[in-house]
């Protein structure tokens, strides 16, 4: 048996997940004992290193369980200025579910990004179609769709208690996800994990504020999919706005990662497919911030199931999430973080959206 599996390794990638999963279990199981001793007003200097180095011997079974990584080149391509190569434009757009900020109650424990890239012939017919549906039902267009009101029925959504408006309402906003042409991208923090994640120190690359991850792991695979496209698009980042200071603070982090990138993406990547800046629009009236908003939702509900429960619409995402390949290491749309104890359960789901077929 080889000591570094390749593509062409099957059981060598199957054995080292086998032991990155114990080696998580493993790294638990430290860190309790590094608590306890620390409540003990007892020396944890061992306990600490042997996070340390369970943390790293984890992180060297992931990427043999991963097989061959591609080489960063990947991404190059183009002019030094891509505003000059006359690209077209993949529109981005963001929005969020849950606050990145800790919380008291296990149940909120979790932060999701939901994302969907569209050309903006697509978007303008998408705000088109949404007003119609609007106009159907609520005889108004001068408002914006939302979760999770839609799904918990409230307010006009509520329809006076009429199940048959009720349903109809599903049944057309199913249909509009469905027609839409769209990328589906999404980040799902478990905050608690990550929590114990930033305080165990295992990656000094990944930055300890939650939404700042989100949007790292959630532009490594947009620029995943923008760099292997054959159209070669530049992408156009918008983020529903939270307020001027948060608008700030995202822009601040996007900045940072064109102009330091990631562990797994190198800065130029970044810059070679991105605009440089972030754009933000507020929730008034219809636009593609809607299907961030509804994925988004949906993503958080299954993260905070464990990565087991389908939520509402999720069936209709699904089938539209990023997939390249195998779907692993920043090929796949959807990145769940931390995993190592749920990595079956979201590998299990990446064969469902046809991950499993290479392309």
């Amino acid at each position: 048996m080889r000591n570094n599996p390749i593509e062409g390794d099957p059981e060598g990638r199957r054995l080292a997940r086998r032991r990155a999963l114990q080696l998580a279990e493993a790294g638990k199981v430290a860190r309790l004992l590094e608590a306890l001793l620390k409540r003990a007003d007892y020396n944890a200097d061992q306990s600490v290193a042997l996070i340390k180095d369970l943390a790293g011997y984890e992180n060297s079974q992931l990427l043999k369980s991963y097989g061959r990584i591609e080489p960063r080149n990947r991404y190059k391509g183009h002019s030094p200025q891509p505003l000059q190569d006359a690209r077209k434009i993949s529109a981005l757009y963001v929005d969020e579910n849950g606050k990145s900020k800790p919380e008291p109650l296990v149940s909120q424990a979790f932060f999701s990004l939901g994302a969907v890239a569209m050309t903006p012939q697509d978007v303008d017919a998408y705000k088109t179609a949404a007003d119609n549906l609007k106009n159907e039902f609520f005889g108004r267009t001068d408002f914006t769709f939302h979760e999770p009101h839609m799904r918990n029925r409230d307010g006009i959504y509520y329809f006076g208690g009429d199940r048959s408006k009720q349903n109809a309402f599903d049944n057309a906003l199913g249909s509009l996800i469905e027609s839409t042409p769209f990328a589906a991208f999404g980040v799902g923090v478990r905050k608690q994990a990550y929590a114990d994640f930033v305080d165990a120190e295992l990656d000094p690359y990944l930055p300890s504020d939650v939404y700042s991850l989100a949007i790292d792991l959630l532009m490594e695979r947009y620029v995943d999919c923008l760099a292997t496209n054959p159209q070669k698009a530049i992408g156009r980042v918008t983020f529903e706005s939270q307020g001027p200071k948060e608008d700030a603070e995202h822009q601040l982090e996007y900045a940072h990662l064109l102009l330091d990138g990631t562990q797994w993406v190198p800065a130029s990547a970044f810059r070679n497919w991105l605009e440089t800046g972030l754009r933000f629009i507020p929730k008034s009236g219809s636009s593609a911030v809607e299907l961030a908003d509804m994925f988004s939702r949906d993503l958080y509900e299954w993260v905070r199931s464990e990565c087991e429960v389908e939520p509402m619409r999720w069936e209709l995402f699904k089938r539209k999430i990023y997939c390249r390949g195998d779907g692993l290491r920043g090929k796949f749309g959807v990145k769940v973080f931390p995993d190592s104890d749920i990595r079956d359960k979201i590998e299990a789901h990446r064969i469902q959206c046809g991950a499993a077929i290479a392309n």
